[in-house]
């Protein structure tokens, strides 16, 4: 992010802040991380990040449509270059059928694309909620990286 002059904003859910903290422990992050909300309930999500409450109620809080509405709310409300999202069930309960425990939506939005993946990972809440947040991180290295 340094190198390509960039800043970032989060939006996290079911990662309640893993992805933040795992960004504030590399020295100088100050200098692009700019902020990083932590949106658990629905109603957090409309008020702070913008996310149409015709999304959730047509798709819920754990969908494609409304990680990228949380990533390109983030980007906004954080006044970045780059928003960062992550929703899902951690688990161990919340999941069904259609939506089992592990599902997770990570978006990144940077004002032109959008881009949202749907993973479902295995193991406990935090084996999760821990490789949630890798894949977002992993997400944003892909973005960051030169194209040639």
């Amino acid at each position: 992010m340094r190198s390509r002059g960039k800043t970032l904003a989060l939006a996290e859910s079911c990662t309640g802040g893993l992805l933040g903290a795992m960004l504030t422990s590399v020295p100088g992050s100050s200098d692009h991380f700019l902020a990083s909300f932590v949106t658990y309930s629905d109603r957090a999500k409309v008020d702070t990040l913008g996310v149409h409450d015709r999304v959730l109620f047509d798709h819920g809080a754990v969908s494609a449509e409304c990680a990228a509405e949380m990533a390109s709310g983030a980007r906004r409300a954080g006044r970045a270059d780059i928003g960062l999202s992550i929703t899902g069930i951690a688990g161990p309960g919340g999941g069904s059928a259609t939506k089992p425990v592990g599902l997770t939506y990570i978006a990144v939005d940077d004002g032109m694309v959008s881009r949202v993946e749907r993973h479902v990972f295995p193991g406990d809440r935090e084996s999760v909620r821990k490789a949630a947040a890798e894949r977002a991180l992993e997400i944003l290295l892909e973005l960051m990286r030169p194209t040639s």
